[in-house]
């Protein structure tokens, strides 16, 4: 079920804008052309619904403010549909003064983040909130996105590819980076140079999409059997009930003998 899926051509068409819940969204995915050029493999489905689907895929780029740059603020955000089409992706205008691009991993320049190229972060916040109402998430180590974007998400709704048990195992119980994951699994590399948030999204839903039918039978069994009193409960509710009814019985019969 683990195995690496078959290599085919790919998607190269792009959405120049996509209308999602009355919001005109521009979608800056040059890279994400170029990215599909060179990969073997398919990660999005040809000739497939382009909007927004009930299952969505969230990747964010960051970059370093503070001493030496370590703490992070959001400043690319890209999300994608079920079948891997880009549905929203944008800059974000830095909250704090940026201390490090973090340009050789993020891919992001100091233009990027530019008046004319970004949007702001409550802009950006409430769009993407709105848009993960009832909705289930995809995403890898997706806390840190969460973390960028001061943002949650009900746990019942979340599919972390970083944190799902038969992915770890493959990796001797060890959290796996995407790009491994992804070559594992997919045949497909990515990361090997500047990250892209829209292909992060991508490789996500793909490697979640061809494992869901086993990933959400094992929810529902988790979910059932977390509700299904155990056969040592029952039997312990059944021995509390007879004492119970024993006692009644006996204070009837004292009660009569009186």
């Amino acid at each position: 079920l683990l195995e690496p899926g078959p290599s085919t051509s790919m998607e190269l068409k792009v959405q120049k804008s996509s209308l999602i819940s009355g919001t005109l969204l521009r979608d800056s995915c040059v890279d994400f052309c170029i990215f599909f050029q060179s990969a073997s493999g398919n990660l999005v489905k040809e000739k497939s619904f382009q909007g927004i689907t009930k299952i969505l895929a969230m990747d964010c780029e960051m970059v370093g403010t503070g001493y030496l740059g370590k703490d992070s603020i959001l400043a690319r955000i890209s999300i994608v549909n079920q079948f891997g089409h880009c549905i929203y992706d944008k800059y974000v205008k830095a909250t704090e003064k940026v201390t490090d691009y973090r340009t050789k991993v993020s891919g992001i320049r100091p233009k990027d983040l530019a008046s004319d190229n970004a949007e702001d972060f409550k802009v950006v916040q409430k769009e993407v909130s709105e848009m993960f109402q009832n909705r289930i998430l995809v995403g890898h180590s997706i806390k840190n996105d969460f973390k960028v974007l001061f943002l949650d998400h009900p746990r019942k709704h979340i599919r972390d590819t970083a944190e799902y048990k038969p992915f770890r195992k493959l990796f001797g119980g060890r959290t796996p980076s995407l790009k491994n994951l992804t070559e594992r699994l997919l045949g497909v590399k990515v990361q090997e140079g500047e990250h892209s948030s829209v292909q992060d999204a991508q490789a996500t839903m793909r490697v979640y999409t061809m494992h869901k039918k086993q990933w959400e039978n094992e929810l529902k069994e988790k979910h059932a059997k977390k509700f299904t009193p155990s056969k040592k409960a029952s039997k312990e509710g059944a021995f509390q009930k007879r004492i119970q009814t024993d006692k009644k019985r006996q204070q009837y019969e004292d009660s009569d003998s009186e």
